[in-house]
């Protein structure tokens, strides 16, 4: 396993990252269990949550899960959404980030959180606001680093700029998506953030399944699948021609010897500007598999082929959405 600087900090974190939004979700304790032990005893450092995962369950197993290993990891988690019927169960401002915070120590059974990040911008809260709460914490020690989750570029520089002027703690991470169906990030935020030193640790660099190959036009989704569930996000990546995406890397990834699923996580970790990818599993075997190519990377001729490969696609989608 490769580790990398989490942006312009001192801390090293796994190329890739366990995601546990499966945690108390889809998949229970014990099979939680497995996946997280090999997903650390294959080198991963850097375990990501949210207090909304599960409605509070996945940082709940990862507490009763984690015990003598918790100093060995990195952990993370997000604060932003509702949790509670309340006006005030949700968003950035200082009375809930104090109260999600203590929420989200006694489930995770920890005195602290390494990295705690808000979950997506929130216009209802000033800024400024957000940040003195945030820098507190990491005062108080309850929280080491901050980060922000679907920032965009903008948002991420506007924070900064507060930071900078108070003397706060500032958003060391982005946490973005990024796949080879998702590339948005590349036009701003990714300029920005190298600019800038700062982290970034992508969600779904497998597109969310799709470019594992596992769905098929004109076919039903498998059983048990994201897609057969009626996930809408998934169903929304699926109209960016992403079945098109995940036709074209399939020969490329036989040259490599890779599936496409361990192909799509190499090209994310071969990018430029990228920290770390986490690897969002609900099987135990999403982590073994992956973990015979995580450390393949590719060269800029192999970047090169991949955007040529998927640029008709990519080409036929903007056109679609003009």
């Amino acid at each position: 396993m490769e580790y990398r600087k989490l942006g312009r900090t001192g801390l090293k974190v796994s190329a890739v990252s366990l995601g546990t939004m499966a945690f108390g979700r889809w998949i229970d304790e014990e099979a939680s269990a497995s996946i997280l032990d090999a997903a650390l005893d294959h080198g991963i450092n850097l375990v990501d949550t949210a207090n909304v995962y599960g409605e509070g369950a996945s940082e709940e197993i990862l507490g009763n899960l984690l015990k003598a290993r918790r100093r060995d990891i990195v952990l993370a988690t997000k604060v932003h959404g509702k949790v509670g019927p309340g006006p005030n169960d949700g968003g950035q401002s200082r009375y809930h980030i104090f109260k999600a915070v203590e929420d989200s120590l006694r489930r995770l059974q920890t005195d602290y959180i390494d990295l705690y990040q808000v979950h997506r911008f929130d216009p209802a809260t000033p800024l400024e606001e957000t940040l003195r709460a945030l820098d507190d914490l990491v005062r108080q020690g309850k929280v080491r680093y901050i980060g922000a989750s679907n920032f965009a570029a903008w948002q991420l520089a506007k924070a900064h700029g507060i930071s900078n002027q108070h003397g706060l703690e500032r958003f060391e991470s982005l946490q973005p998506e990024y796949s080879l169906i998702s590339r948005e990030i590349e036009q701003e935020i990714i300029p920005f953030v190298q600019s800038e030193q700062v982290g970034v640790i992508v969600y779904s660099p497998l597109g969310r399944g799709v470019l594992s190959g596992k769905y098929k036009e004109g076919e039903a989704p498998p059983a048990g699948s994201r897609l057969a569930a009626g996930e809408q996000r998934l169903e929304q990546l699926l109209k960016k021609n992403a079945l098109a995406v995940a036709d074209a890397i399939k020969p490329l990834a036989q040259q490599h010897g890779l599936t496409p699923a361990q192909y799509a996580l190499s090209w994310v970790l071969s990018r430029s500007g990228i920290t770390s990818a986490i690897l969002g599993a609900s099987k135990l075997e999403h982590i073994t598999d992956a973990a015979k190519a995580w450390d393949t990377r590719l060269s800029e001729a192999d970047l090169k082929q991949a955007d040529e490969a998927t640029e008709q696609v990519r080409t036929k989608e903007k056109a679609l959405i003009k």
